[in-house]
């Protein structure tokens, strides 16, 4: 006898529990401090930290600008060499192995000057009249091209007695002019003073 098994009923299918929205409990004071405090400490990050960067950023600039300020307010002159950059915007070409070099530099809204001295061999002398565009044979014997106020300024004396030779470096604006005085009592090594004046 044959035994016909009936198919079994697909499982009844449920339907999604209906979901009930819950009410909202209250917040607790102790999760609503922390939350306005991280707010807070996430406001301060995102506003503090652009400002101090601001502020750290002033003060390098001030600093910078100070240091500057010192530097052009320093009595008399820096045994030292000026800047590359300096000597480039002065046009006032130091020679190598020049010694005893010194100078000084002042500025204001009107004009800027570089006062630079220092000791060179005749072969330097002629490199540095030439890279001054102009030569030696410029040079004016017993004329001091240096203005007694320029003198005062940085403490140069130019006594009688000395084989002083001078000369006036005229260039067009915005090019600096440069008074260039020479002491050749000495002429295998020329002592140069020389003061170049620029008008921004």
């Amino acid at each position: 006898m044959t035994v016909h098994q009936q198919p079994a009923s697909p499982p009844e299918e449920r339907l999604p529990e209906e979901r009930h929205d819950r009410p909202r409990l209250p917040e607790d004071r102790g999760r609503m401090l922390r939350r306005r405090w991280l707010t807070a400490v996430i406001i301060v990050l995102l506003v503090g930290i652009p400002a101090g960067y601001l502020v750290i950023s002033a003060g390098q600039s001030r600093e910078s600008g100070l240091d500057k300020e010192r530097e052009s307010s320093v009595a008399g002159l820096q045994d030292n060499w000026p800047s590359l950059m300096k000597r480039r915007v002065f046009e006032v070409p130091v020679p190598s192995g020049a010694s005893g070099v010194a100078y000084y530099e002042t500025s204001n809204w009107k004009t800027s000057r570089l006062y630079v001295q220092f000791t060179t061999t005749a072969t330097g002398l002629d490199a540095f009249l030439a890279e001054s565009g102009t030569g030696r044979s410029a040079l004016t014997p017993g004329r001091i091209t240096v203005s007694d106020r320029d003198a005062d300024i940085v403490g140069w004396t130019f006594p009688d007695g000395l084989s002083w030779s001078g000369t006036t470096v005229d260039r067009e604006d915005p090019r600096p002019s440069t008074d260039i005085t020479v002491d050749l009592t000495d002429p295998a090594f020329p002592r140069v003073f020389a003061v170049s004046t620029t008008s921004p």
